[in-house]
């Protein structure tokens, strides 16, 4: 007959644990995997945005450009009644 050998109370906590330890390691890596590319989807969503609004502010630039522009500024300024008069201009030089 052969005897079973039967394992020490150390040996018993020891293997659970050390099974503990690798299906928590395969959890928290699934889990640190998982929260990585929500973080990387939401950092490209995040590019994505900046880029739109870049565009737009680039757009605005150009506009406000183009309504600040002296033919534009000169045609508004006719279409009220006002004029350019070029004598009333005095430059304001600093001296050193």
């Amino acid at each position: 007959m052969k005897k079973k050998k039967r394992l020490l109370k150390g040996e018993i906590i020891l293997r659970l644990l050390i099974g503990l330890l690798i299906v928590g390691n395969v959890l928290g890596r699934s889990f640190s995997m998982a929260l990585l590319s929500k973080t990387n989807i939401e950092v490209e969503s995040m590019k994505q945005k900046i880029a739109k609004q870049e565009n737009l502010n680039q757009s605005l630039e150009m506009k406000i450009n183009e309504l600040a522009s002296f033919d534009n500024v000169e045609a508004v300024a006719t279409n009220y009644g006002l004029e350019y008069n070029n004598n009333n201009i005095r430059v304001i030089e600093e001296n050193e």
